[in-house]
């Protein structure tokens, strides 16, 4: 008993439709596998590292003399000399700069959350490209067996003297060309599996499961803009890079004034041999303190003046951006609501056409006659078939270009 309900699990398990993988699903595998995206997390924290770097004390100075010939004192002569000395920046010049590089360490995050928008994009615009690949061949595949259907109906009546051979070979000759039309379609497959495969880092041949139900819905105005601007990665990246040049003004304006030394020297002395006397032979401790003198100011000025022209161009880059954003969204909401139209058109095209050629079927099956029309009318259908497939596809990518433009979370 054991080993039947072992069995049975297995089949469930093996059967369980949480086993089919969504978008969704290739997105989260595509963010963990794709390699370009994981060198952009690699250079976030890489720039992490820059933190500590600029935020910390100078390395101490530590210098060792020796007196060839010593030098006399009254307590005894000189024979070597030990320094240790550090140096310090003015007051808060290491928290502006390690301030800057923690602004520029967030940018770099964001521009691979951009990076990760634009990841999940192209990995929905492949899979939407094998969704309609896979809709043609159906619909392909339904015209052949139709046309097949014809072509037998074309035969018998042309033995029953109701139509003449050139149906038949008409008929005929469509066939072939949609044998082609599904081969090539059949070829295409492997290049866009591929593609999609190639997105995720996994075997090219992978098999891709494609959900077969898409529906296209209506969405309600200005769709996700109250957050084009102010969750875009981009924007947010350009933000964290202008308050990055203010702190790295701060800190070369800071870098301009004095830095402070303490030292610490030890001379060894030798003890005196001709004379007897307090501290004979005694070592020398003698502390020290130093202050730098920034009179090159040239260099200074430019840093500061480098910092400043930055910001004007992180200002201007953000406008910029702000405006292809902008831009960008209206397009794409263009193709939104043409595609929904386009999408109600075939419809009702395909409903009349195929009302059409319901009638022209029956015409044909009593007279014999506009079979050429029938195979026209087939033709049109075939037609709308596949431009509303082609439509949902594009609706579909046009909605996935919102969500990249508006950074949906998933």
């Amino acid at each position: 008993m054991k080993q039947y309900i072992i069995i049975l699990m297995a089949m469930l398990l093996h059967s369980s439709p949480s086993f089919a993988q969504t978008l969704e699903d290739y997105f989260k595998i595509a963010a963990q596998n794709n390699p370009g995206l994981q060198a952009t997390y690699k250079e976030y924290e890489a720039s992490l590292q820059k933190v500590p770097q600029v935020s910390t004390l100078s390395d101490p100075t530590f210098s060792f003399g020796y007196f060839i010939s010593p030098v006399e004192t009254r307590v005894g002569p000189q024979q070597a000399r030990f320094s240790l000395t550090q140096m310090f920046p003015w007051f808060g010049t290491l928290k502006a700069q390690g301030n800057a590089a923690t602004f520029m360490a967030e940018a770099k995050f964001q521009s691979f959350i951009e990076a990760r928008n634009k990841l999940y994009l192209q990995v929905a615009s492949a899979y939407y490209s094998l969704y309609e690949l896979k809709r043609w061949v159906r619909i392909e595949q339904e015209n052949i067996k139709i046309l097949e259907s014809y072509k037998t109906i074309a035969t018998q009546n042309f033995k029953n003297g109701k139509g003449t051979m050139v149906d038949a070979l008409r008929v005929d000759i469509m066939l072939k060309d949609a044998q082609t039309n599904l081969s090539i379609l059949g070829d295409k497959e492997i290049p866009l599996q591929t593609t999609f495969n190639n997105l995720l880092n996994r075997p090219k041949n992978e098999i891709v499961q494609i959900n077969d139900s898409l529906r296209a819905e209506i969405l309600s105005d200005n769709f996700g803009k109250d957050s084009l601007i102010i969750a875009n990665p981009t924007l947010k990246a350009l933000n964290l890079k202008l308050h990055a040049s203010k702190a790295l003004e701060l800190a070369a304006q800071k870098q301009g004034l004095p830095k402070l030394g303490v030292g610490l020297d030890y001379v060894l002395v030798g003890e005196r041999t001709d004379v007897s006397m307090p501290d004979n032979g005694k070592n020398v401790l003698m502390p020290m303190v130093s202050v730098s003198i920034p009179i090159f100011r040239a260099k200074y000025n430019a840093s500061v003046k480098e910092a400043q022209l930055m910001q004007e161009s992180y200002t201007l880059q953000k406008q910029e951006a702000t405006n292809t954003l902008i831009s960008e969204y209206e397009m794409v909401w263009f193709q939104v609501q043409q595609q929904l139209q386009l999408l109600a058109l075939y419809e009702q095209q395909i409903q009349t056409t195929q009302q059409s050629l319901n009638l022209l079927f029956t015409s044909y099956g009593n007279s014999g006659k506009e079979f050429e029309e029938v195979l026209r009318m087939q033709q049109q259908l075939l037609k709308y078939q596949k431009v509303r497939a082609t439509a949902l596809t594009q609706y579909h990518i046009a909605v996935e270009k919102i969500n990249y433009l508006t950074s949906k979370s998933y």
